[in-house]
């Protein structure tokens, strides 16, 4: 984790007469230190792209700011942020990987104060610089492309990590051995999340939580902004809105979810209140450059101090907090740290922190010391459950300790568009835990754009509903029945590709791959830069529809791959673009031939009801080798006993030459319920004939045949005829698989 051990900077540099100070929009800044800056160029000589340093709010690939801004990294608080712009969000990564056919390059410049990034991309120039580097990287030469960067970051010292690598789950891996891994989140994280800006009070949010149930929607998580507390006061709860928060908790937790509320990291100056006297009288508290006293600006609660988390023992006092707060799950908004009346709304940089450091060296890191600490926080409480925690501001290493979302879009249609690029953005970058809220923050949806979002949305990694406070209630029993339909199917898929999107996120956690990718994570040979669509571990590939009143959807299939359609099976070769009819319910998603994806067809109302439901595993088959594998990883879904018990079990599939089997790569007699968990169904997909034999878990499965469609580079399929073990009339064809899953062939 970060720490701050180096002395107080050196003060040698007499500002007495005011020679460094600056103003802007009546802000002063006094620069006690003087001025500063560091900088450095880092060429790529044979790429033609480069992309990363996260947070934008624009393309996958960086564009060239030759004759404009440069990408801004500081973290603001930002109202309604523009989209294809190089401005300044919530968070910042200073990390940037350039990618060809046979490399991928990374260059992460580790510095948390205000930095600037330019970008320009042309044909090398053979000399310098460019030479030196091109005799690193395979069949790059001099007459090839070049994209130069150059950095600058207000303070701090050049701390510069280079990363090379024949591919970008490489890069990847390098870039994780350095901040780390996203740890595997609790499962109903990953599920379907209710939130807006506010459910009002005890009875809103069980109505809220009867509806679902009444509609036949599962979801796992409701949410409570700031207007829960009592007077912006954190830690609290409004006793005349909520006078029963663990009796509200507790009916929730009884249907198997979760209660997440906002806890944001400015405090309230009431000197009435314990914990403000706590941070008054504990020297908690950021000061201020002036008087050495409490630094002071305006938030939600209007007058607030901030706790000064660059301190190891204010996080730790943070943490304690947790303690007896009746709440499950935390949010820590407004963590950049936004301040309504400060320079940029945000503090002003000549603030003091722990041991003499200035905020403008530490900025970019303050949210996601908030989040660690609250992370901490939830480990006190809870010592045995896994930690779930919400940041918009986050830095390199985020990971380790928070989800992020994408902060305050808007209802429209361009902003469902750039969700995309920026989700992975972050994905490439470490964020791997990431979304953007679905239906947009600011403005009311109409019903299309919302059935849309809520299809994008059910196939990025962190899935949530959020809404402003003076929106239109947007619940999806509250539209006409054809778009709750629409809705509710996406939320549906979700929860049927839940045992694969966790296995996803378990090999996350062991490498640093990304949960969502460009399609050149996985294809690098195809270097396709679209930004419009993305895959979902190896196996799945998604387009969202995000144009009003679309009836038809290009789709790009990635080179030497052959892709399987959701549902109807159509087969299509890669290397090409597909056009596809779209109505309202279509969700443009294909399977890879070659995997095994893990699904569990029979949705309830939470992840937690279908913790034992059976798997149905879907084997596609392609090519000329008819070979196909996959994972899937369980465990008991909330606890830490896979990390302190290897409580858990992880079975690789394959399929080759005519047999399906199972090959045990982890078991552990502590994960209880390892047999319990049986295959119920097999769908084959792409057969020419039956299989020869299925070594699966005990109980009466169901295997389903689909014929393979001819596919770019396929010789002509044969229709899949079952023949023998007990054929029915519709042609499927069952037997009896022959041993559990916990013995794994």
């Amino acid at each position: 984790m970060w720490e701050f051990h180096q002395q107080k900077p050196d003060d040698s540099a007499d500002n007495s007469d005011g020679l460094y100070d600056e103003e802007f929009k009546g802000h002063r800044d006094a620069k006690p230190h003087g001025s500063s800056s560091v900088g450095m160029d880092v060429a790529f000589p044979g790429f033609e792209h480069v992309y990363g340093i996260p947070e934008h709010a624009d393309s996958l690939a960086l564009r060239s700011t030759a004759g404009g801004e440069p990408y801004r990294l500081y973290n603001l608080d930002v109202f309604e942020y523009e989209l294809n712009n190089p401005m300044a969000l919530y968070g910042s990564v200073p990390l940037v990987y350039a990618h060809s056919a046979n490399n991928t390059a990374g260059a992460f410049w580790h510095n948390p104060s205000e930095t600037w990034v330019d970008v320009q991309s042309s044909k090398s120039s053979g000399g310098g610089l460019s030479a030196l580097l091109t005799s690193f990287v395979k069949s790059a030469s001099p007459s090839e492309a070049l994209t130069e960067t150059h950095w600058m970051s207000e303070s701090g010292v050049i701390d510069l990590f280079l990363l090379l690598s024949d591919t970008p789950l490489g890069a990847f891996r390098q870039y994780a051995s350095l901040t780390g891994t996203t740890p595997l989140p609790p499962i109903f994280s990953i599920a379907y999340h209710q939130c807006r800006w506010n459910y009002n009070d005890e009875t809103d949010v069980l109505e809220v939580d009867r509806n679902f149930d009444e509609n036949d929607i599962p979801y796992d998580v409701i949410w409570l902004d700031i207007e829960h507390t009592d007077g912006k006061r954190y830690f609290t709860w409004d006793s005349n809105k909520f006078p029963n928060p663990q009796g509200m908790l507790d009916k929730l937790n009884a249907k198997g979810r979760q209660l997440v509320t906002v806890v944001d990291p400015h405090i309230k100056r009431d000197d009435n209140w314990a914990l403000y006297q706590r941070v008054r009288d504990g020297d908690i508290a950021v000061k201020s450059h002036k008087d050495d006293g409490l630094y002071d600006g305006w938030c939600w609660p209007g007058s607030s101090v901030w706790p000064d988390f660059i301190d190891p023992a204010v996080r730790k006092w943070w943490a304690n907090e947790f303690k007896d707060y009746v709440a499950a799950y935390t949010w820590n908004d407004m963590g950049e740290p936004s301040v309504f009346n400060g320079p940029e709304v945000t503090m002003h940089k000549d603030a003091k922190h722990h041991n003499g450091w200035e905020h403008r060296e530490v900025h970019n890191l303050y949210g996601a010391l908030v989040h660690q600490a609250s992370w901490d926080g939830q480990l006190v409480k809870s010592p045995q459950r896994r930690p779930f925690v919400l940041t918009r501001a986050f830095f390199a290493g985020s990971q380790r300790t928070a989800a992020v979302w994408t902060g305050d879009n808007a209802a429209n249609w361009d902003h469902l568009k750039a969700s995309v690029p920026m989700v992975l953005s972050l994905s490439i970058t470490g964020i791997t835990f990431s979304g953007a809220d679905v239906g947009g923050f600011f403005g009311n949806t109409d019903p299309e754009l919302l059935v849309r979002w809520y299809q994008a949305g059910s196939l990025q990694p962190f899935f949530r509903a959020h809404a402003h406070l003076d929106t239109r209630r947007r619940e999806p029993w509250l539209l006409d029945a054809q778009y709750k339909e629409a809705i509710r199917s996406a939320i549906l898929l979700r929860y049927t590709l839940l045992p694969y999107l966790y296995t996803q996120f378990y090999l996350s956690a062991r490498d640093g791959r990304p949960v969502m990718a460009p399609l050149w994570v996985y294809y690098p040979k195809d270097e396709a830069t679209m930004d419009d669509q993305h895959l979902l571990g190896p196996d799945l590939l998604f387009k969202p529809v995000t144009e009003a009143g679309a009836t038809s959807l290009s789709v790009y299939l990635p080179k030497d791959s052959i892709w399987y359609r959701h549902d109807t099976w159509e087969g299509f070769g890669g290397g090409q673009t597909v056009s596809l009819s779209v109505s309202l319910t279509t969700m443009s998603l294909f399977y890879r031939a070659g995997g095994i994806v893990a699904r569990r067809d029979r949705p309830r109302r939470s992840s937690a009801a279908m913790r034992r439901d059976p798997v149905t595993l879907v084997v596609l088959l392609g090519g000329r080798d008819r070979r196909a594998s996959g994972h899937l990883y369980l465990d008991d879904g909330y606890s830490l006993e896979h990390k302190t018990s290897s409580a858990y079990l992880h079975c690789r599939f394959n399929y080759a030459d005519g047999s399906l089997t199972n090959t045990l790569v982890h078991s552990s007699p502590a994960y209880a319920d390892a047999d319990r968990i049986k295959v119920e169904r097999l769908i084959f997909v792409g057969v020419r004939t039956r299989p020869k034999s299925v070594v699966l878990p005990d109980g009466g499965g169901r295997v389903h045949l689909h014929g393979a469609v001819p596919a770019a580079g396929d010789p002509p399929a044969q229709p899949a005829r079952c023949q023998g073990l007990d054929c029915p009339p519709d042609g499927r064809l069952r037997q009896r698989p022959r041993r559990t899953v916990a013995a794994c062939g």
